[in-house]
Formats: structure tokens, C-alpha cells, sequence
């Protein structure tokens, strides 16, 4: 959600559980980004590799029965996709907002719930919602962006979200932000959901939508969105 999502190391390799002895600990590395997110990669080059606007993650056991993360699906063997690019967020997708499948029933009563504490059109909620994650309530964006409505970690921890893979809490929490960013602007849904991507200080230092290409997209996506799900 808040921060633009920068190009970001794709292949990523991690333990669940203790090492196997044929796995070298020095093979992953530990690293500290400036604002804080840790991540732990296998990749050898020393500069990251840029972002394609869509990158997946799979979790998955390699052949030593090590838990693995990779960009590239795992071919022969059992995988799970548990991080993704904001799902609305890639310029190019050729996905057809307008026809594109609704999720009119989940996480129902939450999001009413949270709509109805904090003032927000439960509709534009759960706009937000399939924009972000197209409602996996596991999903884990390549900038540490965690759940239904992709809160960034050290924003969960703002909004008192003590765990942001749990439905109830993101729900709450992100409708909680949204509702920040709605006051922030006046009412302004095109420069709200502008702040929920890219960070209020970028839309008050353009005064618009920022000129990114993956908030642009975002913004229009999430607004076809919120007119389809008011409608239902």
C-alpha cells in the first residue's frame, strides 16, 4: 500500500526450519533496506535485478526438503504463490477491469464492520481490497506489504494491527488508513486511493495523482472497481 513499490531482488530463498546439512547457511543472504525490511535472498549478483511490475513468489520444498522461495514456478514438485505485485497495480495488464470477476461475498461482515466504524463506502473498501490482493488474505507484496489490503509493516504497527495476515485486523486496519488518507483530501477518492498506493507526501507534493505509471493505473482500476461494487 503506502510507498511506491520499487524495483526489488525477485528470487528469494529462505529456512522454515533448520537448514539440511547438504544446504550451506552462506548460500542466503540477510539483508537490511533503508527503511528497515529485511530479506533474505540466494541471488548471487550483488545488484538487484529489476522488478517486471508483476512479480510472484512460490513457496515451495526443494529436493532436500527445504522450504524455498522463488520468482520461477517450481517445475516437478508441490508449490504454493504467497507473494505477488499489487494485482491492480501493473500498467500493462491485460486484465478487463469492467469484466473482470467481482468478490461480492467474502470477508463480508468485517468489512462492514470496519466501513461502518470508520465512514468509508463499504463498496469503495472492497475495491481497495481487490485491487491489492485480489482477496488472498495471505499475500505478501515484494516490498513486505502484507494481506487483503497490503499494509506495509511499520504502518500495521501505527494502526495497532498486531497481526496483518488475519483478516479482521487488516480489514480493519487498512479501512482505518483509508479513511486517514479519505479526511487528508478533502473527500478526494482519486487522490486517497493515490495516497493508499504511493504515500500521501507524494500526492501533496504533486497536488494530483502522482505522474507514476502504477498509480495512475492503480487509481482508475480502483475506481471502475468501486463503481462495479457499488452497483451490486
Amino acid at each position: 500500500m503506502t510507498g511506491f513499490r520499487s524495483p526489488l531482488i525477485l528470487s528469494l530463498a529462505l529456512t522454515a526450519a533448520m537448514l539440511s546439512a547438504q544446504v550451506s547457511a552462506d548460500s542466503i543472504k540477510r539483508i537490511v533496506h533503508p527503511d528497515g525490511r529485511v530479506e533474505f535472498t540466494n541471488v548471487k549478483s550483488d545488484q538487484p535485478r529489476a522488478s517486471t511490475g508483476n512479480d510472484t513468489v512460490y513457496r515451495y520444498k526443494d529436493e532436500h526438503g527445504v522450504i524455498a522461495y522463488s520468482s520461477n514456478r517450481p517445475a516437478g514438485s508441490e508449490f504454493e504463490v504467497i507473494r505477488f505485485h499489487c494485482y491492480a497495480c501493473d500498467p500493462n495488464s491485460k486484465v478487463d477491469w469492467r469484466k473482470t470477476p467481482l468478490f461480492t461475498s467474502p470477508y463480508r461482515k468485517e468489512i462492514q464492520t470496519a466501513a461502518q466504524e470508520f465512514g468509508v463506502d463499504p463498496a469503495l473498501v472492497r475495491a481497495v481490497i481487490h485491487a491489492e490482493s485480489a482477496f488472498n488474505e495471505k499475500a505478501l507484496s515484494p516490498v513486505g506489504a502484507q494481506g487483503l489490503m497490503q499494509l506495509m509493516p511499520a504502518t500495521a504497527e501505527e494502526l495497532g494491527v498486531k497481526n496483518a495476515l488475519v483478516a479482521a485486523e487488516n480489514i480493519r486496519g487498512g479501512v482505518n488508513y483509508l479513511a486517514r488518507m479519505l479526511d487528508r483530501f478533502d473527500g478526494d477518492i482519486k487522490l486517497a486511493t493515490a495516497a493508499y498506493n504511493a504515500g500521501p507526501g507524494a500526492v501533496t507534493r504533486y497536488g494530483s495523482v502522482p505522474p507514476y505509471a502504477e498509480t495512475k493505473a492503480y487509481v482508475e482500476r480502483v475506481g471502475i472497481l468501486h463503481e462495479r461494487y457499488a452497483a451490486r
